[in-house]
């Protein structure tokens, strides 16, 4: 399938990601169960914060991070922040948010362009000819 996301449209979705991580046991009020309700997504919000600040898109800061890695990292934490009720045995107490902000952020990790998952990798050197270090 095609990426149908801009890398400049990702980079606010990024950032939207990470203020419902953060704020989501709180505005929508299930910061007194604890545990991996309360834990996972604020790590992963701290996670995705720090990732956002250093990727090499139009809204990071620092441009450091290849978005490549970056979209590669929201689909593995994505697809566990999604499934993670079902793990850690919530899922009786609270399920949407980390549904619905998991499936948030492994839809925009595979369907953005650069994503590992969609676009076809890219040699840098012509097709069929190897480069040695005699060749420089």
């Amino acid at each position: 399938m095609k990426p149908f996301i801009s890398l400049s449209t990702y980079g606010v979705i990024n950032w939207l990601a990470v203020v419902l991580l953060l704020g989501s046991p709180w505005a929508l009020g299930f910061y007194k169960l604890g545990g991996a309700a309360l834990f996972l997504p604020l790590l992963f919000g701290w996670i995705e914060f720090i990732m956002a600040v250093f990727s090499n898109n139009k809204h990071g800061f620092i441009k450091q991070m290849p978005m490549e890695m970056h979209l590669f990292l929201d689909v593995i934490m994505g697809s566990f922040l999604l499934m993670s009720p079902f793990i850690f045995h919530f899922s009786d107490k609270v399920v949407w948010p980390q549904v619905l902000i998991g499936g948030l952020v492994f839809i925009a990790g595979a369907f953005t362009h650069k994503s590992p998952f969609t676009d076809r990798f890219r040699h840098h050197l012509p097709e069929g000819q190897l480069q040695s270090i005699d060749s420089e």
